[in-house]
């Protein structure tokens, strides 16, 4: 099979592959509906030596850079309430986490998760994390341009292999909102 982006070695449906993803992620492809079909969501095998964008653009190519994503988790604080929130922005951009997430979030002040945090909250790797089977009360913010792109690279859960998804699939996410502005041009 070859990838719609990108040029890979082992591509594959992600439903025929569960084994290779984390706990969270193979139960979220396993339980898939929506207008894309679960067999859509590929899984390529990468080398998790190179799985931070920088380095993974430098070795698969420089036309990822604006067909991937980054999915990072925040945690918006108000009084004693902290609220845990996935961000999802092309890997070309950064979050607005001051302004666009702030303010979506109600939050006083918003700030990176804790690397324990995001992964013991997800059960994902530090560096593959992905919106794909996050807890399903977590606000899923996902910037606009990410649903616009026919065709997104995003973490598969562990640090080897990504996903390559529909980008339209993002909006249909369990706590997905899709927002102008969420990624903001390096």
């Amino acid at each position: 099979m070859r990838a719609p982006i990108g040029t890979f070695d082992d591509v594959r449906p992600a439903p025929d592959c569960l084994d290779l993803l984390t706990d969270p992620v193979a139960a979220a492809v396993r339980a898939w509906t929506g207008a894309v079909p679960a067999d859509q969501l590929l899984y390529v095998d990468t080398d998790p030596a190179v799985a931070d964008t920088a380095v993974f653009i430098e070795h698969y190519g420089p036309r990822l850079l604006d067909e991937s994503a980054n999915c990072v988790i925040v945690a918006g604080k108000r009084g004693e309430t902290t609220t845990l929130a996935a961000c999802v922005v092309r890997s070309a951009t950064r979050i607005d986490v001051n302004g666009v997430v702030r303010k979506e979030l109600g939050s006083r002040k918003v700030r990176f998760a804790p690397m324990e945090t995001a992964t013991g909250d997800t059960g994902m790797e530090y560096g593959g994390i992905t919106p794909i089977g996050l807890p399903a009360d977590w606000p899923v913010l996902v910037d606009a341009t990410v649903v616009d792109t026919p065709w997104v690279l995003i973490g598969s859960g562990r640090r080897r292999g990504k996903l390559i998804v529909p980008g339209k699939a993002f909006a249909e996410l369990p706590g997905a909102v899709v927002l102008e502005g969420l990624g903001v041009e390096v």
